[in-house]
């Protein structure tokens, strides 16, 4: 794949064990913060990693249909809002 051209096995591996990590803490925190994009680049590595003939664990991607989805966000102070 050309995408991964010049880039070492053990830095694929690492790349995809990061997102994997990623995965792990949103559940962890009970957030969502892994989307749909990292989800597209862990399957690539993936099929990169087999391509090689490397070894990992697949993800083990949670149910977001089925899990309530929490959204980390941070709204703007307000400085001439006081509170009471």
């Amino acid at each position: 794949m050309e995408d991964f051209d010049g880039l070492s096995d053990n830095f694929i591996l690492r790349m995809y064990e990061f997102i994997r990590h990623e995965v792990h803490a949103d559940l962890s925190a009970g957030t969502r913060l892994v989307g749909l994009a990292a989800r597209q680049r862990a399957d690539r590595l993936l099929k990169e990693i087999e391509r090689r003939g490397l070894f990992c664990k697949p993800i083990d991607w949670p149910d977001t249909s089925q899990q309530e989805t929490t959204y980390a966000t941070h709204a703007p102070l307000d400085p001439l809002k006081t509170s009471s």
